[in-house]
């Protein structure tokens, strides 16, 4: 880790469009802002993007106010460990910190990933996401994803329409690789009725069944389905306090700050007996590609950002046979295309 100096600092926001809405319990996304941070020093730049936690009402336009007041501090110099001292988890941090990674890179001559100290990444296979629709729908969207080899659906917490949509689903694929998410949707009571459902229909993962602050409500919960934290686990410290309540924890970039949190948090993770999963929230492949680094020290990938999206970034991530690679092209490398 170096401490880059002197660099020139660049903030926009862009608002994606969603080629549809898309439903998770409680929220509809028709558009998904960004905030895009480009860091250059002799020639060389580097890039981030950030979606920030909308739950949280960590937003673009806040993020980028935030930034712009940091502006003398960012430009100066700062390593990614200092980064993560001056500014919280979240949007923000993230697209500094993964700006620095591919600035870092770039100076350096090398690509990320050697950075990181891991070897050449390889393609990994990724869930697709069905958002949550009336069970045929959710059903035709499932055998719309020909080249999926794992599905991922989301389920808002009506649990009699909740179990249909997931039987619908399993009956369309039958071989398919199905886990679902709640989105924080289900309490104590009404998850003992859907539990059984995704035994019996070979579901192979549920995440994030109850609400953030109440993570207790799964310590008497039979755990015939691994169960994932996603919005209770945020950051390296909620790991630590809250990660005895669950089987897998979700990193994503946007909630813990950046690949350097992410990395870390993937690392202790591990030492806590937990599995690992990497996710998006919407982006384009500028967000997926340092998340696919992470990725390649996962249990279960969910990096499907771009396919939602009317127009993603040239050159992008590649999604084939159920997997998603990120060329050389992307971010992170001297190959960059910027």
């Amino acid at each position: 880790m170096i401490k880059v100096d002197r660099v020139e600092l660049a903030l926009r926001n862009e608002l994606l469009r969603l080629s549809a809405p898309f439903r998770i319990s409680g929220h509809v996304f028709e558009a998904s802002p960004v905030t895009i941070v480009t860091l250059r020093k002799d020639g060389c730049v580097g890039r981030g993007e950030a979606s920030g936690v909308y739950y949280l009402h960590d937003e673009p336009a806040d993020m980028l106010r935030t930034l712009e007041s940091m502006r003398d501090r960012l430009e100066s110099g700062i390593t990614r460990e200092e980064l993560r001292k001056l500014l919280p988890p979240g949007g923000a941090r993230n697209a500094v910190d993964c700006a620095l990674w591919e600035l870092e890179a770039r100076l350096a001559g090398v690509p990320a990933w050697q950075l990181a100290g891991m070897e050449r990444p390889r393609p990994l296979l990724t869930t697709f996401t069905v958002g949550a629709d009336e069970p045929a729908v959710m059903a035709e969207r499932a055998l719309a994803y020909t080249h999926a080899r794992a599905i991922k659906l989301k389920l808002t917490g009506e649990v009699d329409l909740d179990i249909e949509r997931v039987r619908a689903v399993r009956k369309a694929r039958p071989q398919m690789w199905i886990g679902v998410d709640a989105n924080q949707g289900y309490e104590a009571a009404t998850l003992s009725r859907l539990l059984p459902v995704l035994v019996d229909e070979g579901v192979s993962l549920l995440e994030q069944p109850v609400r953030r602050g109440h993570e207790a409500e799964l310590d008497g919960i039979d755990r015939v389905v691994p169960i994932a934290a996603d919005e209770s686990i945020l950051h390296l410290g909620e790991l630590e306090a809250l990660g005895r309540h669950f089987d897998v924890v979700n990193i994503k970039l946007d909630k813990c700050g950046g690949l350097t949190e992410g990395l870390l948090m993937a690392r202790r993770a591990r030492e806590m007996g937990l599995k690992v999963m990497v996710g998006n929230m919407v982006g384009t492949s500028l967000a997926m590609a340092p998340a696919f680094l992470l990725g390649q020290y996962c249990d279960v990938v969910d990096l499907d950002g771009p396919v939602f999206l009317v127009q993603d970034r040239v050159p992008g991530v590649v999604y084939a046979d159920g997997h998603v690679d990120c060329p050389a092209t992307v971010w992170g490398t001297p190959d960059a295309v910027v």
